[in-house]
């Protein structure tokens, strides 16, 4: 698609790089869901992998391209799941790999980042502070930051999930996309717009983290001074410019969602999918059931893009009476 940063010859090459552990991912339509959403679903699996997220597709394109011909040590901040991919694509190659996140990300996806080799460091904040923590620590240490959505290489990553999506038939009618920093919405809508223009992109984004939301409604960023969301992944208060320049050209929609529908959400894909996702990965499903008359009788395609969860707060949520 003309505009965005991305390049479709490039995303195509992108899946020459990638451990193919990591690409053609299931994709199938979930038909026990159907009766409780009024819609045909199918679902994208992007958690039976080593990282259980999409982020490793990224990961993977930039330390095949700094493999050999870069530094040898990056630092990335992240809400958990980018800093267990970078971790895991590292490793992989003999990177030093430091992750700065907030102390309260949940554990299960800090002990997996550990348990990588990776230098794990953390704030007293949120993703936006631990950012800002990264940016400090490449530029003292001077090693390669490695920036979410805002790199070109994670949402060229990411995108590898349109390619797949895309040559897949039958042709869906929507494609809802968790919305966080935007790397997997910019990819895939990219793709999706690209070579099924007829398909809608849907963004879905939690109600307590809406700044990506409100500034793809307004067309410029919009700030938040805080997020209050179980799904931690997409969790942010300082969208990109670049990415939303990106999002507007590749979104037809984007929606917010309660944080009861998400729990719902996660609840129907465990009862009736068999699968345990984290909240963000549940955010098209919330989508569904908060307008089911939109959806009613069209094919609608969902990425599941995560499942690194503690186990507790799953509980909590999921088993809640």
């Amino acid at each position: 698609m003309q505009g965005t940063r991305l390049d479709t010859a490039r995303i195509r090459a992108a899946r020459r790089v990638i451990d193919p552990v990591f690409l053609d991912s299931p994709l199938y339509r979930c038909e026990a869901l159907e009766p409780g959403l009024g819609c045909t679903v199918s679902i994208k699996l992007e958690t039976a992998n080593p990282v259980r997220s999409f982020k490793a597709r990224g990961t993977e394109v930039i330390a095949s391209l700094l493999d050999g011909n870069g530094p040898r040590a990056v630092v990335c901040a992240s809400t958990g799941n980018l800093g267990l991919a970078l971790a895991w694509s590292g490793r992989r190659r003999g990177f030093d790999v430091t992750v700065v996140a907030s102390r309260y990300a949940p554990a299960a996806k800090l002990d997996r980042i550990r348990a990588l080799d990776a230098r794990l460091e953390l704030v007293d904040g949120d993703f936006d502070m631990a950012r800002e923590r990264a940016a400090a620590v490449a530029r003292h240490d001077g090693i390669r930051l490695v920036e979410d959505s805002l790199d070109i290489e994670t949402c060229e990553g990411a995108a590898t999930i349109g390619l797949e999506l895309v040559e897949t038939a039958p042709s869906f009618d929507a494609v809802l996309i968790a919305l966080g920093g935007g790397a997997l919405a910019t990819g895939v809508g990219h793709v999706v717009k690209a070579q099924a223009p007829g398909v809608e992109v849907i963004c879905v984004q939690p109600l307590g983290s809406p700044s990506m939301t409100h500034s793809w409604r307004q067309r410029r960023v919009v700030t938040t001074d805080s997020t209050n969301t179980i799904a931690d992944g997409v969790a942010g208060r300082h969208p990109i410019p670049a990415v939303l320049a990106d999002l507007l050209l590749v979104a037809d929609d984007a929606v917010l969602v309660q944080e009861a529908s998400i729990i719902a959400g996660m609840r129907m894909l465990l009862d009736h999918a068999g699968l345990v996702v984290e909240p963000s990965a549940a955010l098209g499903i919330a989508a569904i059931l908060e307008d089911r008359d939109r959806f009613a009788g069209r094919h609608v395609a969902t990425i599941v893009c995560g499942s690194n969860v503690d186990a507790g707060a799953y509980r909590r949520w999921v088993h809640a009476v």
